[in-house]
Order: structure tokens, then sequence, then C-alpha cells
């Protein structure tokens, strides 16, 4: 179990304001619902397990799924809705994957800095090198982002499997938190696409039962497998980031340089 950790540091509750982008998660309101209730969940963005409810325009969305035993239906919504994901009370009992993901987004770095401390911080050692050889400019570039969430909810004994499901980016949970025989360490598996990430960057982001957040920076192994030790009475936010070259990029001036793709797991451990 051990040797799957490469590193762990954790940092202060400084280290999320210090990011150049804020991490967008799926928050259940409850993660896990009695049979016959209804599951409702909150789209969030924002830093350090905390952050603001997105309402649900459609425009604003490639996929909003769920997935529930063999089922996989979308979420239906009305416009401008909050909280985003509304599923009626489910048939059957079972583990509950909520799935999204984001239509793209764009941000401007207006100076080389911010872009430094942002590759930084993700541990892109790459990249810096990468922006120089091509000539690219060193202020008001753009980055693409998108989003690719899943979350983890129980419904009555909550029994089931997380699996891939195609996001261009995913965490596939190998342990079910809600298990009887949970044994307190959640394995999960990283992928790009259909290739498993491996020694990538993972931020884990931990809520006590007071709202205390702290977060622990670890990698993956060679296989793309991470094994993340929990606690019971706590709900977790998993967070990690592609970054590549922009299809096309060319020229500041002729679209965005750089594109981000955003993996985020939440769960909770009863």
């Amino acid at each position: 179990m051990f040797g799957k950790y490469l590193i762990a540091l954790c940092f202060c509750a400084a280290l999320g304001t210090t990011a150049s982008a804020h991490e967008f998660w799926i928050e259940p309101e409850e993660y896990q619902v009695e049979t016959g209730e209804a599951v409702v969940a909150n789209l969030r963005n924002g830093e350090l397990f905390d952050g603001s409810r997105q309402s649900f325009f459609p425009r604003n969305n490639t996929r909003l799924d769920f997935a529930l035993g063999d089922e996989l239906a979308p979420v239906e919504g009305r416009l401008g809705d909050r909280p985003a994901i509304q599923v009626p009370a489910p048939l059957q009992d079972g583990l509950m994957v909520l799935l999204h993901e984001a239509a793209p987004s764009t941000l401007t770095y207006r100076s080389w800095e911010k872009f430094l401390k942002f590759v930084d911080h993700k541990d892109f050692a790459d990249a810096v090198a990468t922006h120089e050889a091509r000539g690219w400019a060193k202020e008001d570039f753009k980055e693409t982002y998108t989003r690719h969430s899943k979350s983890l909810v129980a419904v009555g004994d909550g029994e089931g499997a997380d699996r891939a499901f195609g996001l261009a980016t995913e965490f596939v949970a190998q342990d079910n938190p809600y298990a009887v025989d949970f044994d307190g360490t959640m394995d999960v598996t990283l992928f790009y696409g259909d290739v498993v990430r491996g020694d990538a960057q993972v931020e884990v982001y931990e809520k006590d039962a007071q709202g205390e957040v702290s977060v622990t920076v670890l990698r993956t192994d060679a296989g793309g497998a991470l094994a993340v030790p929990v606690k019971s009475g706590h709900s977790y936010l998993l967070d990690a980031v592609v970054l590549r070259e922009a299809a096309g990029a060319t020229s500041a001036t002729d679209g965005p340089l750089w594109e981000t793709l955003w993996a985020a797991l939440t769960f909770a451990v009863p």
C-alpha cells in the first residue's frame, strides 16, 4: 500500500491562494441519502474546498450525467437551477456517480510571473522551456481550460463500484468509501483519456466536521495509482491538472497557447 505514496507534502491553508486558477468540483448536499430520497448536488468553483455555487446552464456543460448500477442517464435540469444537480429519488440502492464536464473557458495571463507561479504550483517542469522555445509572447497570452468532475454518493446501502466513464481526464475510485469493509485508504487511478497518468501531481483537499480544510500534495505511481489515507467524518476533493499546448497554437494574437484539463473527484467517509 505505502509503495503508492511517492510524495506527501502538507501545506498550510494559504497554499490555495497562491494558485493562478480555482478548483471546480461537485459537492453533494448529502454524500449519503436514504432509499427513496433525491440526490442533490452543487457545482462549485473556488479555493480550498470552499467556493461559489454555479447555476444550471446547458451551454456551460458538455456532459452532466449520473450513473447508478447499470443505468447511465443525463441529469435533467431547468435553466438557472441551483443546486445545478437534482436527481429524483432513484428506484434502487447503490453507489451513484455524478459526472460533469464543462464547456471550454479562456483566461489571459497578463504577466509572465503569473504563468510562472501556476506552472510551479502545478509542477509542470517543462512548460517554461517549451514556451520560450516556441518564441511565444510572455504577456497577454491565453489559456483555454475545461473541467472534468466526478462525485461518489451512497444511495441506501451504497453498494457498488466506480468505473471509467470516458471523461477527457478522470479519477477512477478503486474503493467504495461507503462500503462496510472499507479499510481507511482510498485507492484511485488517474486517467488522461484511456491512458493512466503516471508520476502526476494530485492535490488532496480534506475537510473535517468543523469545516477546517487541509491540503496534501501527492503523486501517482508509474501506473497512475494513488493511495490516499482518509478519516471517518471527513470529506475529500482530489484535483489533478493536465497542461498541454493548445491545438494550432502559433502566437498570442492567434488564440490560446496553452490548454488545461482539470480532473476532480469528491467523496466522503462515514
